[in-house]
């Protein structure tokens, strides 16, 4: 067999003159007449061109090559030398060719349903994409991808274990914890009648770390949840996972700032500087999410104070309802500069359509101009019109656009306006990279439905150290010790300060409704640790999939996962699901209730 000595993409000048064997797929087949014709010979690096039919080429060669097609694997032995026709600059290798002297045909490929083609891609539904994904992946951009990924893995690891983090795996089959998502779920053969679950993450095996000794943890792990999958997330996804012991927020935060930088350094040359941080309530009350993207500025502001002294029942209405948490109606808005001449008619009414789709009633807009308000709501601001001027630092050509509602509704729906108005005002730069940490979220959020409290993040996130006194008087104030970190508004990583004591952690139980007896049989063996001498400590875990994705300038999941699922969970490749048989199920001691085909 013939071994391979260079990559096809590696090939340059400073080759020249050197014998090679080059390993690959035929990507194209071309007749040049005069008993030549050329192959271009695709590897993972790339592209290279063999020539067919020169004076080194034996009869039987030129025979064999000339039955060579599309994702046919071949080696082939020969000469490189410097192109005569001049260098092809679309190939990294195109300054150079091969003369082939020696051809063996490994594999003879029948006619591919799809090609990997970067302008075939789009042409080509996903789901035949994902059937076929082993000719998919041969792209090179899906090639680029995975190199990619495989390079930011190796960095992680790099850093952290400088850092002296222990890279340890925790278990795949686990207790059923139904807290959060949905669990996947495996019946057991030799307990029947039992299940395992599948890790949503290992949270509470890294703290169980953290009580053993291990100090610093680290892994790079598959974790599952039983949940629709959509463009950034699937049910099955990988994370970097971290925890370090006697720590507190500003030490996580700091190291895990000092690895997106050297992340960044390495895969871009760009010097991030210190990554800021904002309050939740400010990216709230600014941005209207708790992932603000602050790449474009356009902020949103609460007027409600001033809205009261209109004469405007759509205001009124809202000022004077409450939410089920008891929080008081706002008005709020958005000021967009230049929108008068920007934004047509038909996309304001189109805003406000849209915003229905979070519950709020419409969208209320006004625009300014020399003359002070005018079109749209003008007439109602009257009593207020200087003073919303000078709030918002209007100039003539702006356009303000109204949110009201309970606090809730009002703050979704123009956080959700303020990121398509960036999109359709094209305001959202490229190429570039903005961090934040979003720090102070609320411990505790009020389930209407439930008539409870229930943690906003994991009931095992801890208050602020200044937050204890109101845990029990006044939870709907009380501040965790949550942080995320946030790129371009999407949240990247997510982790927080845990509950290390055992009188803290069942106070927590007690105020989302945990009795003792729950708490035991659905988390015993973490309490059970906790109460053997647990340190301070405290971690996050960043999302492996969704760094690649911005690392590689893709709004797809499905692209950085070498093997992903569909949006409804199917793998189209290995068809799974799939029925499994009768005896497979009196095994497991499982019957099925499902339908019958």
């Amino acid at each position: 067999m013939l071994k391979r000595t260079h990559f096809c993409g590696d090939l340059r000048s400073v080759h020249a003159g050197e014998r090679a064997t080059l390993c690959g797929w035929i990507n194209t087949y071309r007749e040049q007449g005069r008993g030549l014709f050329f192959v271009d010979l695709r590897d993972k690096q790339g592209l290279a061109q063999v020539v067919f039919g020169t004076e080194t080429c034996p009869a039987e060669l030129l025979e064999a090559g000339r039955t060579l097609r599309r994702e046919d694997v071949v080696g082939v032995t020969g000469m490189i030398r410097v192109r005569t026709g001049g260098a092809n600059p679309k190939l990294a290798s195109g300054e150079v060719e091969l003369l082939a002297e020696k051809l063996e045909v490994f594999n003879k490929a029948e006619t591919p349903p799809i090609l990997p083609d970067e302008y075939e891609a789009d042409k080509i539904g996903e789901e035949t994409r994902l059937k076929y994904r082993y000719i998919d992946l041969r792209r090179p951009k899906m090639q680029g991808i995975l190199r990619t990924r495989s390079r930011i893995t190796k960095a992680t690891r790099d850093f952290f274990a400088a850092h002296g983090f222990l890279e340890i795996e925790t278990p795949l089959l686990i207790k059923s914890t139904p807290e959060g998502a949905r669990d996947f779920v495996v019946p057991s053969r030799l307990h029947p009648g039992s299940w395992y679950a599948l890790p949503q993450s290992p949270q509470l095996f890294k703290q169980i770390l953290m009580v053993a000794g291990c100090d610093r943890y680290l892994q790079i792990c598959r974790c599952l949840r039983d949940e629709d999958p959509r463009a950034d997330r699937q049910a099955e996804f990988s994370q970097i996972d971290l925890e370090m012991s006697f720590v507190e927020r500003e030490d996580v935060i700091a190291m895990m700032g000092g690895y997106v930088a050297s992340l960044w350094k390495e895969l871009f040359g760009v010097d991030l500087g210190t990554i800021p941080t904002m309050t939740w309530a400010t990216a709230m009350e600014r941005y209207g999410i708790d992932r603000p993207d602050t790449r474009f500025e356009l902020f949103i502001d609460d007027i409600s104070l001033m809205a009261a002294r209109c004469d405007f029942q759509v205001f009124q209405q809202a000022l004077a309802s409450r939410s089920p948490a008891g929080r008081s109606g706002v008005v709020k808005c958005i000021r967009v500069p230049g929108g008068a001449d920007k934004l047509t008619r038909k996309m304001t009414d189109g805003y406000s359509e849209w915003v229905k789709t979070f519950r709020a009633g419409g969208v209320p807009v006004v625009k300014y101009t020399a003359q002070g308000f005018e079109s749209g709501i003008a007439k109602f601001l009257g009593p207020i019109a200087d003073e919303l001027a000078a709030r918002l630092s209007l100039v003539p050509g702006d356009m303000v656009l109204f949110a009201a509602d309970t606090w809730e509704i009002a703050t979704k729906a123009l956080g959700e306006l303020r990121l398509r108005l960036a999109a359709d005002l094209k305001l959202i730069p490229p190429g570039k990279w903005e961090f934040l940490w979003v720090v102070d979220f609320p411990m505790f959020d009020w389930d209407a439905e439930g008539n409870r409290w229930v943690a906003l993040h994991h009931p095992f996130t801890s208050p602020n150290p200044d937050q204890f006194g109101i845990l029990e008087s006044d939870p709907g104030a009380c501040l965790s010790a949550g942080y995320d970190l946030v790129l371009n508004g999407s949240e990247i990583a997510g982790g927080s300060i845990r509950i290390h004591r055992m009188d803290v952690q069942q106070r927590v139980f007690n105020l989302i409704g945990l009795s003792n007896e729950e708490a035991q049989s659905k988390f015993g063996f973490l309490l059970n640790a906790l109460r053997h001498g647990a340190p301070p400590h405290g971690g996050i875990a960043f999302g492996l999939d969704r760094l690649v994705m911005h690392v590689v300038g893709t709004d797809n999941i499905r692209d950085v996962i070498a093997f992903p699922k569909t949006q409804s969970g199917g793998d189209l490749m290995i068809d799974a699901p799939s029925p499994i048989s009768d005896e497979q199920l009196r095994e497991l001691s499982v019957r099925t209730t499902a339908p019958t085909s």
